[in-house]
């Protein structure tokens, strides 16, 4: 199978775009740093917009990624993190390419 890349816009509640990042640092980024199927990730801020969150998820394939969301610290992420979104992510998925590591 094929790597798998996924691109992710949130956009938080005005004001809450750090109270996001606090709940996602307390469920998924200790998850994704022991997920050895997460080939990289990117949790980023907009420069032009102060509620828009970016991320880019790279998984060794599209079986990978189905089941890291189907794992229960998902679940209670999404909980939490609901009441602070403006609303569902927009999220598009992509086969890389090519890519570069530093």
């Amino acid at each position: 199978m094929s790597t798998v890349a996924l691109f992710i816009k949130h956009t938080a509640i005005p004001g809450q775009r750090d109270a996001v990042m606090r709940v996602w640092e307390r469920h998924m980024r200790p998850a994704i740093a022991r997920n050895e199927a997460h080939e990289a990730y990117y949790y980023c801020y907009s420069e032009s917009d102060p509620d828009a969150i970016y991320v880019y998820q790279q998984y060794s394939d599209k079986s990978a990624a189905e089941a890291f969301l189907k794992l229960p610290h998902y679940a209670t992420y999404l909980r939490e993190v609901e009441l602070l979104l403006a609303g569902p992510p927009e999220v598009a998925a992509a086969t890389p390419m090519w890519t570069k590591s530093v």
